[in-house]
């Protein structure tokens, strides 16, 4: 009996805490600055509270905001082989039953890819250009001249340069599933539009989580998609509630959750702080770039990884 009291206080005690600080230190919508923001500003002012804001005219400056049209892209990259993630509904790197399915991984060319994005080829599957490991400065450097490959006032604020530029391209029904990473994002829109939903760390009591067998993706040679096990790799983490429909019979704990939604249009630039719970949808042949920074592995990442423990000793997990 004196075990279930105190689970029941822990419990509440975490979940009280989140609500708490959420309430305290964030507003219900993200904020905009009209211009770049100073350095020291910036990391005073977002980066130490980790706080999300949009930033207007921070890359305005880039020739890709008017060059990154297909044709311009046909021409200047058409012919460059490329990592695509393909899979059957659009949602790679997610939860599928009892699996986390992984996309195929796909070799094509640039121009295959728009073939597809605008129809003048029919192919069964999502296609996602999605590679995240600097795929804009490994697999298509010819595009670096029309960006920047760091933005200068935030590695003046960090202290260091990006880890990674990332290149996003792909189609209206591709999804990336909820989930955190462990790095400071400026995420950039060169054309279209990025929707953002969006969770602070301190929600953390109140999403799910289960391990799952991992898997991937293999299209067969009559065009259907099935699920190949990893049986040989280690179970993942990972949150199986979709935030666009959430099943709150099966996690009731979400709705104590306080998301917020945004959009992120073409020359407009997302800072998602490092931790940061999101699920992005776009629209149709929308391009971005992103830089990640790595984390500063601080007392704020300590705090954070005892939320962590907490909320699973507690139930935050499935």
């Amino acid at each position: 009996m004196a075990l279930g009291t105190n689970y029941f206080l822990s419990l509440s005690v975490v979940r009280t805490h989140a609500r708490t600080h959420t309430h305290l230190y964030l507003s219900r919508a993200v904020p905009y600055l009209e211009a770049p923001p100073d350095p020291l500003n910036f990391y005073r002012d977002w980066i130490a509270p980790n706080k999300p804001c949009i930033i207007r005219n921070a890359f305005s400056h880039w020739p890709a905001l008017s060059r990154w049209t297909p044709e311009y892209l046909r021409e200047k990259v058409g012919s460059k082989v490329i990592s695509v993630a393909v899979t059957p509904n659009g949602y790679a790197d997610a939860v599928n039953g009892d699996r986390f399915v992984m996309p195929e991984e796909r070799r094509m060319s640039f121009s295959s890819v728009l073939d597809i994005l605008q129809g003048k080829v029919q192919q069964r599957g999502v296609f996602y250009v999605q590679k995240q490991c600097s795929n804009l400065l490994d697999e298509l450097p010819e595009l670096t001249d029309d960006v920047e490959t760091h933005v200068s006032w935030m590695s003046a604020a960090l202290g260091k340069l990006p880890d990674a530029v990332n290149f996003w391209l792909g189609e209206a029904s591709a999804v990336t599933s909820m989930h955190k990473d462990h790095y400071e994002n400026l995420y950039c829109v060169i054309s279209g539009e990025k929707n953002f939903i969006l969770l602070p760390p301190t929600d953390r009591p109140f999403i799910p989580y289960g391990v799952y067998q991992p898997a991937v993706y293999r299209q067969r040679g009559d065009g259907e998609f099935e699920i190949v096990d990893q049986s040989d790799a280690e179970k993942v983490p990972w949150i199986p509630l979709d935030p666009l429909d959430p099943d709150l019979e099966r996690y009731p704990g979400y709705r104590a959750a306080r998301p917020l939604r945004c959009s992120v249009k073409a020359g407009e630039m997302l800072y998602l702080p490092a931790l940061w719970f999101h699920h992005v949808t776009q629209s149709h042949g929308a391009i971005a770039v992103n830089f990640w920074y790595d984390m500063e592995y601080d007392i704020k990442y300590n705090y954070y990884q005892l939320l962590e423990t907490l909320s699973e000793v507690t139930g935050g997990s499935t």
